[in-house]
């Protein structure tokens, strides 16, 4: 019985050693873990960890390393313990092969994803060509430029790059911006570009895209502000200006015809813009009895038609000088007149006036 007892002893004892063993195992562990964060506080000792570090990975993986070092490409360590990558080339890590690098790299530790990801950037910049503008001298960087000089003195480039904000990795914002003014040759073909193909472009985006669009918007608002200034429009001239700042940025550059009407007061005065139809190419389909309609609820005492060829050619159609002659007679039945009818072409200067050219009386 004794004998019996002093087995149990012997096994309740072997067990409780093997516990403690395992705590002990445990809390070396989990202080030589502390110890690798405390060390990161330690530049001595990081700098000698990454060297380390350093020298394993170009040993072991360094076709795989180069690649991402070629690529810019980074790795990170997720909440869930798992490596991801970020590069900012799109299209060029496909779900495979992101899964093979990660793979390769065979990452088991935040630390190490850390030390790799501080290696690769370093390595990045060291083989770039040009550095980040806010690197560059004061005197260069765009935004301490317009400060100084103002935004009328700065290139195309510069004034784009500061709306741009940031590039690419390799390549600053006002290069970027080079890029952009390169492919499509100027502001206005910028502007007609869809937020689609402007963010196509490597390093651009649609947070980009959207931003570049939102300044170009800007700019066509200031012109309708300043043709909203006008007081009155006395003579065809002023006619031709007001419809130059107010439709001339948004008309010009449509590939369908668009039909407006300027409602007046009895001061010549701009009280209301109403489009009255959007056609085809080369028309758009016109009812003189919604234009009299407009007026009629506006009280206008005077209205200006304008719309705009997307051919470019600013002389009037006979089917333009028969609309308008019907448009004449309708409005005369309820006392509001026609001042007159502008063509818009596709340039600055393009413009047609009915009543200039002696077509409305």
């Amino acid at each position: 019985m004794k004998l019996k007892e002093d087995c149990w002893q012997h096994k309740r004892n072997e067990e409780a050693g093997s516990r403690n063993a395992e705590a002990r195992m445990k809390n070396e562990n989990l202080k030589e873990r502390t110890k690798q964060f405390a060390d990161k506080d330690s530049p001595e000792k990081q700098m000698k960890r990454a060297e380390v570090f350093q020298s394993e990975f170009r040993n072991q993986k360094s076709e795989i390393i180069n690649f991402m070092v070629a690529n810019a490409i980074y790795p990170f360590w997720s909440k869930n313990g798992n490596v991801f990558l970020r590069c900012s080339r799109k299209g060029l890590l496909t779900p495979e092969r992101r899964s093979e690098i990660v793979r390769q790299l065979g990452i088991k530790t935040p630390g190490e994803c850390l030390e790799l990801r501080d290696w690769i950037k370093k390595e990045v910049a060291e083989k770039r060509l040009n550095r980040p503008i806010k690197d560059w001298i004061e005197e260069e960087r765009p935004r301490e430029m317009l400060a100084k000089q103002g935004a009328e003195n700065l290139p195309l480039s510069k004034l784009l790059a500061i709306i741009l904000r940031t590039g690419k990795e390799g390549l600053s914002a006002e290069e970027l911006a080079k890029i952009l003014l390169n492919r499509f040759g100027s502001l206005r073909a910028i502007d007609l570009a869809s937020i689609s193909e402007l963010s196509s472009i490597d390093g651009v985006g649609v947070t980009k895209a959207v931003q570049i669009k939102a300044a170009l918007e800007l700019g066509k608002r200031f012109s309708k502000e300043k043709a909203a200034a006008r007081k009155k429009l006395k003579k065809p001239d002023d006619v031709i200006d007001y419809v130059a700042e107010y439709y001339g940025l948004y008309l010009r550059d449509k590939e369908k015809e668009f039909f407006n009407a300027i409602l007046l007061d009895i001061k010549n005065k701009p009280v209301d813009h109403i489009e009255i139809s959007k056609g085809s190419v080369n028309a758009a389909v016109v009812d003189p009895k919604e234009i009299v309609k407009a007026a009629s609820l506006k009280s206008a005492s005077s209205i200006i038609l304008v719309h705009n060829h997307p051919s470019g050619e600013t002389s009037p159609s006979q089917n333009d000088i028969e609309l308008t002659n019907q448009i004449v007679s309708a409005c005369a039945v309820i006392g509001v007149k026609v001042l007159d009818h502008i063509i818009i072409g596709k340039n600055i200067e393009d413009f047609y006036s009915f009543a200039k050219e002696g077509l409305i009386k």
